[in-house]
């Protein structure tokens, strides 16, 4: 596409030859720049002899009689600089804007620390901010631009005279630095400043206190407002105060849900600006380069309305300025990389025309002439024949630019008929059986009952995305289930605006709803209570394993701004949790994962939090009671969690425990003994893990297979915990053992832990008591713990509880395959001829269906039969049938095996 680099200049030229050329194009179209050749000679000399750079230190120098005559002077010095070396093909478009928009900052806090100085002499400048906003805000300023602000003031710190109330001193201040910038002589002006962004301009004063000003934004800011504040920066004044103030207000502008409401808030303010400015609409003379169709505005709304649906989450890309914004939305795959080089190119040589129109007669304006003559005036400013020429130059990028822009709304949304009849005939088209009953539920949601439904907005994008899902539910073997559940989230959700919009914006969401409510009500239950879960599938890295604990140590610790206090700490990282266990659920059911992974995955996701949430426990605790010297918390994590195996629904089995001996004491403000510090952490420890917040739930812990179970210690010293399964422990505490790991402290404390737990296994012991003792406990667990359905994995007969007996019993017997991980105990063990070949299918086989069902039958009931081809394909077997067979057949497997074990000793 086009550029904005003046045709006729030769870009091999020399610098001072171009530079020539340039001035003698603004000499001969713009009166203002000649104005200022010859006012400024010192930089029209440096700008002679070939430099840039010297004509910029030129325009800071000279004599002045007070600062507001030496801002001005220094503005049109460096605005003559600047346009020169534009003009010349020198200068592209970022630094050009860059630099205007650095004079503006320098500007402003000088004008700010003179205002207070006036006023105060003797007091420190502080307790006044400038937030700089539109393109000052992203350092995109116009060669001829207002500058839009908002001043904030801390009454605390603002300086003030006597009897002088902090809205009156702060309101002065203001209106000092806005007079200092605006104030015209002889060299013109510094910067025109518009004030009218702040909230409620025509009823509030120009200086608002800070804390005021953020209660409006988290309260009652309009949806154009959050756009306005991506490109929002503390430029001039207090920045203490100014990062306070943006800070404060980074969640009402970057939501971490995925914002697809953004598209409809903004393309509606589009509208709105191409009726208003209807005149320049059609291109040609007056067309409007900023608010016209194809124009400046569509470029930059078009990456704010991308940057507001995804920068909650993905930080990188908050970038202010449009350049850097289009290029770090197509980096990141969010936007098509070829259209944001076009719109790159084209944002550029309208930003480079607009320049042109206001370097003529340093006005604000951004419409092409009517005038022909003026028209070809402008053109030949750029280096062109003609008016003819720079509407051929222009009229391809504008075009594309609109074709863009009006794309990204997607088509016409389809609505459902309102007729009963017809919409029982669309409801059998899609697939529905029972039309009367999915039409009756259609009518309930749209009377407007629910309460997700209640504003205008939300019906709207309901009934926009309605079609969609109908026919994805229709679709599903499910249909009337589906609906049903999907029933609880209009129900339960305070409002649907943003989900019913992510639903209509991404139709692929769509088909997975459809079967995350459909087969897996394990899911449907939490998406019921936060179906903002769900924008946690837009992108395609859901569906990819989860990284490493360390990774995921560092996504759940990593928080996006600093001083959050411990309950916030908890609620995140619960919700970044409960997402990845979501994401990996989800994954089982779209058929993206072997649930063998996905039980991995679940052991990964639990182990980082247990270890992010133990730190932060910690550290909230040593704030109140120090540390005890020589000593630190360790975890142990046994069952499932220490086999790195978890489900969906599975407890955390925990063990506390404490390196050093219990005679130390803590260092703290309010000092502890050592078994008294580490009894009163342990609790806080679980409650971090399991009590659940705003942000819901986590997991449930388990801390009965302590030393002396529920009435011995929640917490004891490795020593003790080392004597006690060197003489106490019974032998189904050696069998957990052997599913034993440590998940939380520091890499000696898990050595130690290590050695003790290896030990505790490897002592000698009674091959027959050992046997007797785990066929009495077995029998006491079935006994106590009868099998809760025909398809109870673990306690059914020749179930995993009889597998994990036989292969513990074959462990502590045998002194061997010592491994927490249960696949590959079992697979030393048949390496050794211990264990049958193929009691590793049974074991796999058994596993898979056990992470599944606690998904889709969470009952342990036989699945609803339109999910039973769902279950045995990710079982890996072809239907319902394989799978029972192959399920019949290991359970026999393991049963034999156990009663092998079993007997064993007797033979």
């Amino acid at each position: 596409m086009a550029t904005g680099i003046p045709r006729s200049a030769d870009e091999n030229a020399p610098a001072a030859h171009r530079l020539s050329e340039a001035i003698e194009r603004a000499r001969a179209h713009s009166p203002f720049l000649r104005h200022q050749l010859e006012n400024r000679p010192a930089v029209t000399a440096a700008l002679l002899s070939g430099s840039v750079d010297a004509a910029l230190a030129a325009a800071t120098h000279g004599e002045a009689p007070d600062l507001a005559a030496a801002l001005r002077r220094e503005r049109s010095g460096v605005a003559l600089a600047l346009a020169i070396g534009d003009l010349a093909g020198l200068l592209p478009l970022e630094p050009v804007v860059e630099r205007l928009s650095d004079l503006a900052d320098s500007a402003l806090d000088r004008a700010v620390a003179a205002a207070i100085a006036e006023r105060t002499p003797d007091l420190e400048p502080r307790g006044f901010a400038i937030i700089a906003l539109g393109k000052h805000g992203s350092r995109e300023l116009n060669f001829s631009s207002d500058i839009d602000l908002l001043f904030v003031y801390d009454p605390a710190t603002l300086p003030l005279k006597p009897r002088e109330e902090p809205v009156q001193g702060a309101v002065r201040i203001g209106q000092r630095v806005v007079d200092l910038l605006q104030t015209r002589d002889g060299n013109g002006y510094v910067f025109r400043v518009d004030l009218r962004l702040r909230p409620s301009p025509e009823a509030t004063p120009i200086a608002l206190p800070v804390e005021a000003a953020i209660g409006y934004y988290e309260s009652s800011a309009l949806p154009w407002e959050r756009a306005a504040f991506i490109r929002a920066r503390a430029v001039a004044g207090d920045q203490a105060v100014g990062a306070y103030f943006l800070d404060a207000i980074h969640p009402f502008v970057w939501r971490r849900s995925l914002d697809f409401g953004a598209i409809g808030e903004i393309q509606s303010i589009s509208s709105r600006i191409r009726d208003h400015y209807a005149q320049g609409q059609n291109f040609g003379p007056g067309f409007d380069l900023k608010r016209g169709r194809g124009g400046i505005r569509e470029v930059e709304f078009f990456a704010q309305i991308h940057q507001l649906i995804h920068g909650g989450r993905e930080p990188a890309l908050r970038a202010p300025a449009t350049l850097e914004a289009l290029a770090a939305l197509a980096a990141a795959g969010r936007i098509d990389r070829g259209e944001a080089e076009d719109l790159a190119s084209a944002y550029r040589l309208q930003r480079t025309i607009e320049h042109r129109l206001q370097m003529v007669d340093d006005r604000q304006t951004h419409s092409l002439p009517s005038d022909p003559a003026a028209l070809d005036n402008v053109a030949q400013l750029h280096g062109l024949a003609g008016g003819d020429a720079l509407l051929d130059l222009l009229r391809a990028p504008l075009a594309r630019v609109a074709t863009i822009y009006d794309q990204m709304g997607g088509e016409q949304a389809r609505r459902l008929p309102t007729d009963p009849q017809a919409l029982e005939r669309w409801l059998g088209e899609a697939g529905f059986e029972d039309q009367a009953a999915a039409r009756l539920r259609i009518e309930s949601w749209r009377s407007g009952k629910a309460r997700s439904l209640t504003a205008t907005a939300a019906r709207e994008a309901f009934e926009a995305m309605l079609p969609a899902l109908l026919e994805a539910f229709g679709g599903a073997p499910t249909s009337s289930s589906a609906m049903n559940r999907f029933d609880d989230i209009v129900t339960k959700l305070p409002s649907g605006v943003n989900f019913y919009r992510l639903l209509e914006a991404r139709p692929g969401l769509t088909q997975i709803l459809a079967q995350l409510l459909g087969h897996a009500p394990a899911l449907a239950e939490e998406l019921g209570r936060r179906p903002e879960m769900l924008d946690g599938l837009i992108d395609a890295s859901a569906f990819d394993p989860v990284g490493t604990v360390p990774q995921l140590a560092a996504e759940f610790a990593s928080a996006e701004r600093g001083g959050e206090d411990y309950q916030l700490l908890l609620d995140r990282v619960r919700r970044k949790v409960n997402e990845r266990r979501f994401a990996l659920g989800a994954q089982l059911v779209v058929a993206r994962s072997d649930p063998l992974d996905v039980a991995g995955g679940y052991a990964r996701v639990a182990e980082a939090a247990v270890e992010v949430l133990a730190a932060a426990t910690v550290r909230e605790f040593e704030a109140a009671h120090g540390r005890v010297p020589g000593s630190e918390l360790v975890v142990l994590g046994l069952g499932r969690l220490g086999g790195e195996e978890l489900t969906h629904a599975s407890d955390l089995d925990l063990v506390y425990l404490f390196t050093g001996t219990h005679e130390g004491h803590s260092d703290g403000p309010k000092p502890l003994r050592a078994t008294d510090y580490f009894n009163r952490l342990a609790p806080r420890v679980s409650a971090a893990l399991s009590v659940p917040t705003a942000a819901g739930p986590l997991y449930q812990v388990d801390t009965r297979l302590r030393p002396s179970g529920k009435d011995g210690l929640l917490a004891v010293s490795l020593p003790s915990f080392e004597q006690y399964q060197a003489s106490q422990a019974w032998t189904w505490e050696h069998m957990a053992l052997t599913r034993a790991r440590p998940i939380f402290g520091s890499a000696p404390a898990r050595a130690e832990l290590d050695r003790i737990i290896a030990a505790a296994l490897r002592q000698p012991r009674d091959r027959a008591t050992l046997v007797a003792d785990a066929v009495r406990m077995r029998a006491e667990i079935a006994a106590h713990k009868p099998p809760g359905g025909p398809f109870d994995i673990k306690l059914g007969e020749g179930g995993l509880v009889d597998l994990e007996f036989a292969v513990q019993v074959l462990q502590l017997r045998e002194a061997t395959a010592f491994t927490p991980r249960l696949g590959a105990a079992i697979g030393e063990l048949i390496a050794q001829q211990l264990l049958a070949p193929g009691i590793a299918a049974a074991h796999a086989l058994l596993t898979r269906m056990l992470v599944t069902f606690r998904l889709v039958s969470p009952t342990s009931a036989e699945p609803a039969e339109e999910s039973r081809a769902l279950v045995a394909r990710a079982c890996g077997l072809e239907d319902w049938d394989s799978l029972l067979a192959a399920h019949a057949e290991g359970r026999q497997t393991i049963a034999a095996t156990w009663r092998d074990v079993a007997a064993a000793e007797e033979q």
